[in-house]
């Protein structure tokens, strides 16, 4: 085999290895980029997670010390539940939430509530005080049973 040839084979496989080399490392750099970005977002939802499960132990609180409508409780424990342990809507105590938000949900909120006319929400909020008071009891056990609860 001629010496050039054998130069030309030499220089062809450095410059294989160079290319391979720059590409490793360019896949290095991305894996690395990439469980970077992977952390921070587990760390965004591990701290979203962790004001959520604070925020249902303050509304707790609350219903507890006679500070919020039950039904409005209710509503946003119910809501927030749905995003920390759904599984709990299940079980006892904790399922009072999820017969209180039913038997509210047909009720406007927020804009339209306001946008309703005047008897009718007059008649909707006798309607939520009545599933308050027969359900005030369940309610504020499970709101005890959830500010000890271990999320």
């Amino acid at each position: 085999m001629p010496q050039w040839l054998q130069w030309s084979l030499i220089s062809a496989g450095a410059i294989a290895i160079i290319a391979l080399l720059g590409f490793i490392r360019r896949q290095m750099t991305m894996l690395a980029e990439n469980r970077r970005r992977q952390q921070k977002a587990e760390a965004f939802k591990a701290k979203r997670r962790q004001d959520m499960v604070d925020s249902i132990k303050v509304i707790a609180m609350a219903i507890e010390e006679d500070q919020v409508e039950y039904s409005e409780a209710c509503l946003r424990i119910k809501g927030l539940l749905d995003h920390v342990a759904p599984e709990l809507m299940e079980k006892s105590p904790f399922r009072v939430f999820m017969e209180v938000h039913e038997k509210l949900r047909h009720m406007p909120t927020h804009q339209a509530r306001q946008d309703t006319e005047v008897r009718f929400v007059e008649k909707m909020d006798k309607e939520r005080f009545e599933v308050e008071k027969r359900h005030a009891d369940e309610i504020r056990r499970a709101a005890t049973a959830l500010r000890n609860h271990r999320f």
